[in-house]
């Protein structure tokens, strides 16, 4: 503790014995003076007594008080009600308030260099989103549903329940620009296994899995902040490709499920191992990434690049490289937000496999390019957001015709290869409209409550014009018109209900289905 506030404290606890003993005394001299009628006291007398002691109990309650955590000195007028706070390393009022004016205002800063008080500061982030979900799906989940279509025209329907996203988020600020950041994320519960004692088999351990599910580190990284405009990130990161990437939390979109075409094109949420340069002002935002290239291994007719960035193995493949950027224009006054984002990269040489290329295939590289344009208006109570994705996969004929080489994904054999082929072309877009009722009941509005019917249209397609396979994929090309509500009691917190249907081509025959969920987003500060 400061020599000084010892000093302060030293003097007001000794006050505070003195004051407390005299008032004793005068009180035990009063009564042993009245029992002894040796004097008689005036009803004048005994007011003026009363007044001092009022006097003594004010002083004793203005002395110096020392905070036992801190060792902040607190001094409370008792007349007036005013308070302030002395830091105790240097001396300097940092708090002061008065019961007039009750918000807080710095008198005097620390000195340079010393420790500020812990509570001052708010450091750790602790927030995450999540979703569950009800569906019905009025059409037959065969898996022979495209092969034949006519044998499941008028099939059961079916149900399921299921947790898409479960995600825990924890942040910290080291300080001096430092901070750091991790996501964790439970996909449609997580997985769960179990070992049993099974009687059938002479009370042998068996194995089972009971719930499939993926249990996945999303983001982990550290951030190096020069100033708004100009940041450093290096680790897991989102690649910010699309609107879906950029804006995935369940607060952020209409329906029960994320924009169907980008989640069934591209990764989602696409997260990578990479370094990022990236800034935001209130007229401009900015990401631009290093990453390593998505695999070709994994590419797929139904699902395009989707499973591209993931990794079988303990690490991440990057014999190739690709760059990933994103600018994010804000119109002010305008509630406009105008984005357009794009991918380069090579993909075929992060494959590992040896021994099957020939001279054939020595400079088949798989470029992969995206591009993408995505925007949202919202103003008087209007909520609007589209987006237009492109890509076209270089060598994808090659691609396919080099992993007719390579053993297929059969007999559990853990080969993570999908075994279909790849189409060069893929195209997704969509619209989504909706308007708040509550946004001009100023009651409901200032609660941030809010009741949004919506309606959203979506066309994709991962076999896109004219490839050697798409005419196989047919059932891929896809219209998706949904309407339902979103309810928001909270700002953090949204029921949905939802009526879908799919558009399939030719043959094939419609998917409608009806959705409930409920889901939050929330970030909080200690």
């Amino acid at each position: 503790m400061h020599k000084k506030n010892k000093l302060y404290y030293f003097i007001g606890m000794s006050n505070r014995y003195f004051y407390t003993i005299v008032l004793l005394l005068s009180l035990s001299l009063c009564s042993f003076l009245r029992a002894e009628d040796s004097i008689s006291l005036s009803k004048s007398d005994y007011l003026q007594i009363l007044d001092r002691l009022a006097r003594l109990e004010n002083k004793i309650d203005s002395v110096q008080k020392t905070d036992a955590q801190t060792g902040a000195t607190k001094v409370v007028d008792a007349q007036t009600g005013a308070t302030k706070v002395i830091d105790a390393q240097t001396g300097a009022t940092i708090v002061k308030t008065t019961p007039d004016k009750q918000t807080t205002e710095k008198k005097d800063e620390p000195e340079k260099g010393k420790t500020t008080p812990k509570w001052i500061h708010n450091r750790l982030t602790i927030g995450g989103y999540g979703e569950a979900v009800m569906t019905r799906n009025f059409f037959s989940d065969h898996f022979n549903r495209y092969k034949d279509p006519a044998a499941y025209k008028n099939g059961r329907s079916n149900g399921q329940f299921d947790l898409p996203h479960v995600v825990i988020n924890i942040g910290y600020d080291f300080g001096h620009g430092w901070s750091m950041g991790t996501e964790i994320e439970f996909e449609h519960g997580g997985t769960e296994s179990a070992v049993e004692i099974d009687a059938d088999e002479a009370g042998e351990y068996e194995a089972e899995v009971e719930k499939g599910g993926e249990v996945a580190l999303e983001q982990f990284w550290i951030n190096k902040k020069f100033f708004r405009e100009l940041q450093i990130k290096m680790g897991e990161i989102v690649v910010p490709v699309g609107m879906t990437n950029s804006h995935h939390l369940p607060t952020e979109f209409f329906t029960a499920y994320r924009n169907e075409g980008e989640m069934r094109l591209f990764p989602c949420t696409w997260h990578q191992l990479g370094v990022e340069l990236w800034g935001k002002n209130e007229y401009i935002g900015y990401q631009l990434q290093f990453l390593a290239g998505l695999d070709a291994e994994r590419f797929s007719a139904p699902y395009f690049v989707h499973y591209g960035a993931t990794s079988p193995y303990e690490f991440k493949l990057a014999n190739g490289y690709a760059f990933a950027g994103r600018v994010d224009g804000y119109i002010p006054k305008t509630g406009l937000r105008l984005s357009v984002s794009g991918y380069v990269g090579n993909t075929i040489a992060n494959t590992q496999y040896s021994g099957v290329y020939n001279s054939k295939y020595d400079k088949v590289k798989g470029t992969l390019l995206i591009g993408s344009f995505d925007f949202e208006w919202k103003k008087f109570g209007v909520i609007m957001r589209g987006n237009i994705d492109y890509a076209h996969l270089g060598n994808a004929d090659e691609i396919w015709n080099l992993f007719q080489y390579l053993s297929k994904h059969k007999y559990q054999d853990g080969s993570p290869r999908k075994g279909t082929p790849v189409n060069s072309k893929a195209l997704c877009g969509g619209v989504q409209l909706g308007y708040d009722i509550f946004h001009y009941i100023p009651k409901l509005h200032e609660r941030q409550m809010q009741l949004i019917p919506f309606c959203v249209y979506e066309y994709y397609n991962p076999v896109y014009g004219k490839g050697i396979n798409s005419v196989n994929y047919e059932y891929m090309d896809r219209h998706r018109v949904a309407c339902g509500v979103n309810f928001y009691p909270i700002k953090e917190v949204v029921i949905k209900a939802e009526y879908s249907k799919r558009f399939l081509k030719g043959i094939y025959n419609n998917e409608p289905s009806f959705s409930l969920s409920v889901a939050y987003s929330g970030w909080f500060k200690f």
